[in-house]
């Protein structure tokens, strides 16, 4: 059993409120986010691009992990750099700079032995990068999910519906579900999604949590972690697309039919590893958290989401 992640690694450059300077050259990218984030809960294969530049010491990031890079390619050229500064409420952003070097020509090929992957993970790449991955892999996984941004919803949207069509969940930020919807209102947004094909949507909220809405109607919310501290929010959606796919995943490994309380505590776990990713710069938290931290979080959440109803 894996989970096959096609996404961006990249070298990012960070400032914020409290990182007194700039921090350069952080190992960073949708990729690197989502399969240390995964790889607490099953085995990731990995499909991404980086240039010849990129540092042997952060490709060990990977292998101490329980990643696969048979799927890692390195192209002659500049690694994919971006650099963003942070607001004091850390909800908005402004971007620096952004150098696609190799990763703007990127062409993934799956390796063959990643064909039998029960998880695929479209991470937030052009659509049509997106489809013809997922028309690689024929009928092998069991589950499809992708995510995207404002950017290719406004300029490749043809592309963006025809990818949505062949995937089973959709993960996407609540401003960009009602950009592509062209509705103000969530629920009439995920009927739109839903209706495209998709089983699932989960709409991420930042730092007020995510939403659960599936295609017989169901609905769930969970909160974000009341975090004392946000150093660097970076990556936070694909963290949280690790936990929410990896749960999913080690389910499958256990021979699960995934039912509607799994998707509902996928969610949670979605947001604990999106939680913990806001604690330090980069990966740097993802690298060194435990399994034990990842359930004390689990239990608090079944302990401050938990009510008695007086029906």
């Amino acid at each position: 059993m894996a989970i096959l992640v096609i996404g961006s690694i990249g070298l990012d450059t960070i400032e914020t409120p409290f990182s007194e300077g700039p921090k350069t050259d952080i190992l960073g990218g949708s990729a690197s986010y989502f399969a240390l984030a995964a790889s607490y809960f099953d085995r990731v294969n990995l499909v991404a691009v980086v240039g010849d530049d990129f540092p042997s010491a952060l490709v060990e990031v990977y292998r101490a992990r329980q990643i696969d890079l048979a799927g890692l390619q390195t192209e002659p050229g500049k690694t994919f750099r971006w650099g963003g500064r942070y607001h004091l409420d850390y909800n908005t952003r402004d971007t620096l700079f952004t150098d696609l070097g190799v990763f703007g020509a990127f062409a993934p090929v799956v390796p063959n032995a990643y064909h039998s992957s029960e998880i695929l993970f479209l991470a937030n790449l052009q659509p049509h990068i997106q489809s013809s991955v997922s028309d690689q892999l024929g009928s092998a996984p069991r589950l499809r999910a992708l995510d995207t941004m404002n950017h290719w919803i406004a300029s490749a949207r043809d592309e963006l519906t025809e990818a949505i069509r062949r995937v089973d969940v959709v993960l996407i930020a609540e401003e960009e579900a009602r950009q592509f919807a062209e509705t103000p209102s969530l629920r009439a947004a995920a009927r739109f999604i839903i209706g495209l094909g998709p089983r699932s949507l989960v709409i991420k909220q930042g730092s007020y949590g995510a939403l659960l809405f599936t295609a017989d109607g169901a609905f769930f919310s969970a909160p974000a972690y009341p975090l004392e501290e946000v150093r660097d929010p970076t990556g936070a959606g694909d963290s949280f697309a690790g936990g929410f796919l990896g749960h999913l995943g080690r389910r499958l490994a256990e021979g699960a039919s995934l039912t509607l309380a799994d998707y509902r505590r996928a969610l949670v776990y979605g947001a604990i590893m999106g939680s913990f990713a806001c604690e330090d710069f980069g990966v740097e938290r993802l690298r060194r958290l435990t399994p034990d931290e990842i359930a004390a979080r689990y239990r608090e959440f079944v302990t401050f989401t938990h009510f008695e109803s007086d029906w």
